[in-house]
């Protein structure tokens, strides 16, 4: 038995993989990834592969970069770990000092966890506790969007909006107010945009009159809702939103974990737009895609309301053994530090541009109903008929098989559904993203019109 058979076998005995129907797995044998070199992906054969999905959203200058390796090693030398219970160390305070002065105004306070999910959780808790320890104890809900995404703990999923994958959990969520997608193409309004006056947004004003007093927090995906197939809220909707929130008193939790560290043209999204949140959720490529971390940053008014005596018990009593783990603070340093040396955001727009008449030309395709953009996140969303917007049956996994007719291509991507999510690492060139460009045109020529590439 060779390697790949003997590890293949391992994987279909023991392995149960995120997100995936497992009793299909053994059908399509699993493509083992043992290395990586720039922006690629490198299989137990050799055959190389562009990270054309960033390794679930996370890279940011390539894998294996040099200078974030360095600080690893280096760190490696000193601390591995150390608990920030009760004690502190140099890298968990240089990062939370750092990412104090690039988020947005105010958010001063840095709270660390593990994962995208964990600091959504946190963030929730955090709203939660500020007003049972401020004078209103029944403000206990939320306000989220239909078709958000937040994360997979049970807060988290509490407050997501995607019955796929959360509907079955029901009996142990909490209930939450929501408000209608922005999504201009399927409108749930049965309006049109700019015609609309972003009467999705507007939305939150009449719930907020009505319920202000028994709502803690707004929690919104800046810009791009991401696991709901890569929908781009128009202009304008996110500073609706927050601007009314904050008029109603209502905290504002921006879950930036997709959005942050350039992935929208923009150091985050809420720079877009000028928002200045009351917590902020990080998580993915704050490390450049190297290590498990998160953080979740809180104002200055959120942060004194946990401040009293001892007896009191404000205390936010959470915390994660590997909180602010000093290996995981130094790659997140170094992956900073190689954005301010390279400049990395403001170089982006070429990248962004060619992306975009890149997908203007898919945009064309007979089985393409629309194309979605947000800096370097996109979706392509398929359709049987492009003329009446009729869906292919879910059986078919139409988005699954256009990504598996990109392997052969040289180009990992994953789908939502049956929209195809094109997220290359923020360092990639404009050959990768040709590269990446016309592997997708083709497969989905391949897949949808039979067409051989």
């Amino acid at each position: 038995m060779d390697r790949r058979q003997q590890l293949t076998g391992q994987d279909l005995a023991h392995l149960w993989h995120p997100f995936t129907q497992m009793s299909l797995w053994p059908g399509e044998p699993p493509l083992i990834i043992e290395r990586a070199e720039g922006n690629w992906l490198i299989d137990l054969e050799g055959k190389r592969y562009l990270d054309g999905v960033s390794s679930l959203w996370v890279t940011v200058h390539g894998h294996n970069h040099p200078a974030i390796k360095a600080a690893i090693a280096a760190q490696l030398e000193t601390l591995d770990h150390s608990t920030l219970l009760g004690l502190s160390h140099p890298l968990a305070i240089r990062l939370a000092a750092e990412l104090a002065a690039i988020t947005p105004a105010g958010l001063n306070k840095v709270f660390y966890s593990e994962s995208g999910s964990t600091a959504v959780e946190i963030a929730l808790k955090m709203a939660f506790q500020y007003w049972q320890q401020s004078g209103q104890p029944g403000r206990k809900t939320f306000v989220t969007l239909e078709g958000a995404y937040h994360g997979d703990t049970l807060g988290a999923v509490s407050v997501g909006g995607i019955d796929l994958f959360h509907q079955v959990y029901g009996p142990l969520l909490f209930p939450v107010h929501k408000l209608p997608q922005p999504h201009c193409r399927l409108c749930r309004l049965g309006l049109t945009h700019p015609a609309c006056d972003l009467a999705c947004a507007q939305a939150l004003e009449p719930l907020l009159a009505a319920h202000g007093q028994e709502i803690c927090a707004l929690i919104v995906e800046p810009r791009v809702q991401g696991a709901a197939g890569i929908i781009v809220q128009p202009e304008g909707y996110l500073r609706r939103l927050w601007e009314t929130a904050r008029a109603h008193g209502v905290l504002f939790i921006a879950d930036e974990v997709a959005t942050g560290f350039g992935r929208t043209g923009s150091l985050f999204a809420c720079g877009l737009e000028g928002i200045e949140p009351d917590l902020m959720a990080l998580g993915k490529g704050l490390t450049g895609g190297v290590l498990p971390l998160a953080a979740t940053l809180a104002s200055d008014r959120v942060y004194q309301a946990f401040l009293g005596r001892f007896e009191e018990f404000k205390t936010f009593f959470h915390g994660h053994t590997y909180t602010g783990n000093p290996i995981a603070c130094a790659a997140a340093c170094a992956s900073l530090e190689l954005m301010r040396q390279n400049d990395l955001v403001a170089g982006l727009a070429p990248r962004v541009e060619q992306l975009r008449q890149g997908l203007a030309a898919i945009a064309h395709m007979p089985h393409v109903i629309e194309t979605r953009q947000q800096g370097l996140m996109a979706g392509i969303e398929l359709t049987a008929d492009k003329a009446t917007g009729q869906a292919y049956e879910p059986g078919l996994r139409m988005g699954h098989r256009v990504i598996m007719a990109c392997r052969p291509l040289g180009v990992i991507i994953r789908p939502l559904g049956d929209t195809v999510v094109l997220m290359p690492p923020l360092a990639s060139s404009e050959d990768e993203i040709a590269h990446l460009l016309t592997a997708v045109e083709k497969a989905i020529a391949q897949v949808t019109e039979g067409r051989q590439p």
